[in-house]
């Protein structure tokens, strides 16, 4: 099987690189790449940002009006998916949600560092594969408060694009 490959553009900080992998998770790679192919993602920020955790965008502009998409059903061992078995180490994707399992939608973390205590309560559904100098920026990003968010860099971290590249 060959997976899909995407490339996530960072503006003044370069490209992180990464597969994805659907038979883990293979409702939430067809979601996220029907996003990605409408580009939904362009001009997002990093909204959340926890150093040696993860770093978490995909759900707001840099004014921090919330961009909307359709939720879907949770892939994760928790929720009644045993095949996805991917685990919460540095570079993994995984899918943002509440405290509804079923909640997941565009917002997305990428490991900073490994994390067990996530594995099967969040769907992982892949890994970086180039770019963790990126994903090192991000996370040392400064950080503070606005509104009721915790852990917002203070300089916005857009993401310019996120494109397939195969």
């Amino acid at each position: 099987m060959t997976h899909p490959v995407i490339e996530i553009k960072i503006k003044d900080l370069g490209v992180m690189t990464a597969e994805l992998f659907p038979e883990y998770a293979p409702a939430t790679v067809k979601n996220f790449l029907s996003l990605i192919d409408g580009e939904f993602f362009d001009g997002l920020i990093f909204h959340r940002v926890i150093k040696g955790f993860m770093i978490q965008g995909g759900g707001y502009r840099p004014d921090f009006s919330e961009t909307d998409a359709e939720p879907i059903r949770g892939e994760f061992a928790m929720n009644g998916y045993p095949q996805n078995t991917l685990k919460h180490k540095r570079g993994v994707l995984s899918m943002a949600r509440t405290s509804d399992p079923d909640s997941a939608s565009s917002q997305f973390f990428i490991m900073h560092r490994d994390a067990p205590h996530l594995d099967a309560q969040y769907a992982a559904f892949g890994i970086l594969t180039d770019g963790f100098d990126v994903l090192d920026a991000i996370a040392s990003a400064k950080t503070g408060r606005y509104g009721y968010f915790s852990d917002v860099p203070r300089e916005p971290v857009i993401i310019e694009s996120i494109r397939r590249k195969n």
